[in-house]
């Protein structure tokens, strides 16, 4: 029996640096991802975000569900830093976790220096 394409939710099951980042994407542990990623204790996974949706706590629920594991996020802008709404900010300080808005190519180049410290880190990343 001839099966399809399976497509499934973009999830890689651990913990890896940033390889590299822009073309609308990332590589990381010898695999690339198009779109925008999450890097959670819980591992990597796709993230329907971009630069026109606004950052909200709705947009941040995988995040805030990990609280007790993640003591900094560091969040990807996309090009610019953007800075935080207060009701994201909120959302985020009431689970514990200190937040860090900046481009996105500032938080791969922090995400990975804090990973190599074994550091409770977690990443929200907007492609650019």
């Amino acid at each position: 029996m001839a099966r399809g394409i399976e497509i499934r939710a973009a999830h890689f099951p651990g913990r890896a640096p940033i390889d590299s980042y822009g073309n609308g994407g990332f590589r990381f542990a010898d695999m690339s991802h198009r779109g925008s990623i999450l890097c959670l204790p819980s591992g990597i996974y796709g993230w329907e975000m971009d630069v026109t949706k606004p950052l909200s706590p709705e947009n941040f629920i995988r995040v805030l569900d990990e609280a007790g594991d993640i003591e900094v996020l560091l969040v990807g802008t996309g090009p610019e830093l953007k800075r935080l709404p207060p009701e994201l900010k909120q959302a985020l300080k009431a689970r514990g976790i200190s937040s860090d808005p900046m481009s996105t190519g500032a938080a791969v180049r922090t995400y990975n220096i804090m990973l190599a410290e074994s550091r409770a880190v977690a990443a929200a990343l907007i492609a650019v």
